[in-house]
C-alpha cells in the first residue's frame, strides 16, 4: 500500500467528520478514533479507505493498543490530528475539580500520549505532521471557562514544546486556534438568532488543516488562527 496514513481523534459530527472526508478524498487512508463506536462504523461505511478504531484517548493503555492496531492494519501514520476535546462551562467556584482533571486528560495528556507513540516513526522517516485543534480558550481565561481554558492553554504550550523539538527533525507540528462557533446542530440550537456567517464551517476548518499539513517545509506555520470574517477579535 502506497497511500499515506492519517489518524484523526475526536471524530464527531462536526470537525472530525470533515477532517476524515478531506483527508480520505485527498488520498489518505484514515484511522478514525472516538469513543462512539456506532458513529465510527457508520462513517467508515460511507467513506472508502477509512477505518474505525473506538478509543478513549485520555486512557494511555487504549492509545497504545489502538496505535499498535493501526500500525498492524495500515502502517505508520504520517499525519496525526488531535481533534478530541473535553470541555465544560462554569466559574472556578462552580466546577468540580474532577471535571477540570478529565478535560486535562483529554486535551493535554492525550496529545502527549499520541505524540510519544507516533512521533518516533516520523522522526525515523524524516517527515510527518502533528496537527492540534484548539480555540481561543488556549489564549485567554474567561470567567465561565475555568473548567476548560486551563487545559487548552496547557495543550497549546505542550504542542509548542513538541514543535520546537520535532521541527529540526523534519516533523511539522501546528496549533490551530478556532476563534468561532462551529456549525454543528447543538450550536445552531443554542444560537438560534445568529445568521449563517456567524458560524465557522467544519469543511473550512478541515481545508485549512489540510493546507497547513502540506505546507512546504521552508514555510511552516505553528500558531494558526481562523475565524469568520465578521468575528470581533
Amino acid at each position: 500500500m502506497t497511500q499515506p496514513i492519517c489518524v484523526v481523534t475526536g471524530v464527531g459530527p462536526g470537525t472530525g467528520t470533515a477532517l476524515t472526508r478531506r483527508f480520505a478524498n485527498g488520498g489518505y487512508r484514515v484511522a478514525l478514533l472516538a469513543r462512539n463506536e456506532q458513529r465510527l462504523a457508520e462513517l467508515s461505511k460511507q467513506l472508502p479507505g477509512t477505518h474505525p478504531y473506538p478509543c478513549d484517548v485520555s486512557d494511555p493503555a487504549q492509545v497504545e493498543a489502538v496505535a499498535g492496531a493501526i500500525e498492524r492494519d495500515l502502517g505508520a501514520p504520517s499525519v496525526v490530528i488531535h481533534n478530541a476535546v473535553g470541555g465544560a462551562f462554569g466559574s472556578f467556584l462552580d466546577i468540580k475539580p474532577e471535571v477540570l482533571n478529565h478535560n486535562f486528560q483529554v486535551n493535554t495528556m492525550a496529545l502527549l500520549y499520541l505524540a510519544q507513540r507516533f512521533a518516533p516513526a516520523m522522526i525515523k522517516a524524516g517527515k510527518g505532521a502533528i496537527m492540534v485543534t484548539g480555540n481561543t480558550s488556549a489564549l485567554r481565561g474567561r470567567a465561565a471557562f475555568a473548567g476548560f481554558a486551563p487545559t487548552k492553554a496547557a495543550q497549546r504550550i505542550l504542542a509548542e514544546a513538541i514543535a520546537r523539538d520535532l521541527a529540526p527533525k523534519g516533523v511539522h507540528v501546528a496549533y490551530l486556534v478556532i476563534d468561532a462557533v462551529i456549525d454543528v446542530p447543538w450550536a445552531r440550537e443554542r444560537f438560534k438568532d445568529k445568521p449563517n456567517e456567524f458560524f465557522i464551517q467544519p469543511t473550512a476548518i478541515a481545508e485549512e488543516i489540510w493546507h497547513v499539513t502540506h505546507q512546504d517545509r521552508c514555510a511552516w506555520s505553528f500558531n494558526v488562527e481562523v475565524r469568520p470574517y465578521g468575528e470581533t477579535w
